[in-house]
């Protein structure tokens, strides 16, 4: 696979209560992704990026809603997320990986 299109597969990681808890029970992080980007593209584009051993990927289209801004109706975007397991032993720390993507 094209290596600047992995650079470009995640958008960024998902921090929330329920990802946390998936992380901590399930060793599974949880990313936005490309609207294109296909479940081997989003394997290899964690393993090159984070240095880990991925398990499998599951990805879902959350649909945008409809939001009232004001008078007029506006409409979030879709997205896509990406729930990766990583292999047994295998430890992500998203803080260390942005650190060091950082001093690249």
């Amino acid at each position: 696979m094209n290596q600047q299109r992995l650079m470009q597969v995640l958008l960024a990681p998902v921090v929330t209560e329920k990802s946390n808890m998936l992380a901590e029970k399930r060793n599974q992080m949880t990313f936005k992704v490309l609207p294109n980007a296909t479940k081997q593209e989003i394997k290899a584009a964690v393993e090159v990026l984070f240095n880990v051993k991925v398990d499998s990927v599951a990805t879902t289209i959350i649909k945008g809603k409809n939001k009232r801004f004001g008078r007029t109706i506006g409409k979030r975007s879709d997205v896509k997320k990406a729930y990766v397991s990583l292999a047994a032993g295998q430890e992500l720390d998203i803080e260390s990986a942005a650190a060091s993507a950082d001093k690249e």
